[in-house]
């Protein structure tokens, strides 16, 4: 019997999208960037690469395609936290900030990665006052909810725990009076896991 469904992001929490930018860099411009703050939360200051407009803007945003959206890595130890909660009897669904256009590639990435996931929500991602995940998690009604983005907790029903990953410090949205809306606090997915199934005190 399931203890109720965790929904989970995908780009900071299960995927390394700034890794995968990368990836998408040398892809459109034949050189893999340099790193140049591994702290960094956006993939645009992790790695020394210019601010495009224009035509060599086109062409990098052109690289984010089917391919792309099939082939980003997994974030460290993420495979092995949805295992340990799929294990304690949690079903597990990503709610993700994506255009619907690639929900499959994005099913088909976690697929490949060995995630047990096989519902994919895309919520898109639209610039509201709210979560554009709410309407999806009220839906869902799961029993947590963990993004790496502070502004996509806003608006979701406090009956749902949400759990913040705060990655990548420097830069982070991850602050301010939003903060204090959010049930807990951790490094990665795999801390979360962890501290789900030991006995969380909430």
């Amino acid at each position: 019997m399931t203890k109720g469904i965790i929904a989970l992001d995908a780009d900071g929490v299960l995927l390394d999208y700034n890794l995968a930018y990368a990836s998408a860099w040398e892809r459109a411009f034949g050189v893999y960037p340099k790193e140049k703050d591994p702290e960094a939360y956006w993939a645009i200051d992790r790695w020394e690469v210019e601010r495009l407009s224009g035509e060599r803007l086109e062409q990098l945003r052109a690289g984010f395609d089917e391919m792309f959206w099939e082939t980003v890595p997994a974030m460290k130890g993420a495979v092995q936290a949805c295992h340990a909660l799929r294990a304690e009897g949690f079903d597990l669904v990503c709610v993700t900030a994506l255009p619907e256009r690639f929900a499959v590639a994005r099913q088909n990435n976690l697929r490949q990665l060995g995630f047990p996931i096989d519902t994919v929500i895309a919520t898109d991602n639209v610039a509201i006052s709210r979560s554009p995940k709410a309407d999806a998690l009220h839906a869902l009604q799961p029993v947590a909810f963990v993004d790496d983005y502070l502004p996509y907790m806003v608006g979701v029903h406090p009956d749902i725990h949400s759990a913040l990953i705060m990655r990548g410090v420097n830069g982070s949205p991850n602050a301010g009076e939003h903060l204090q809306a959010v049930k807990s606090t951790h490094g990665n997915l795999l801390a979360f896991a962890q501290w789900w199934l030991e006995g969380r005190t909430d």
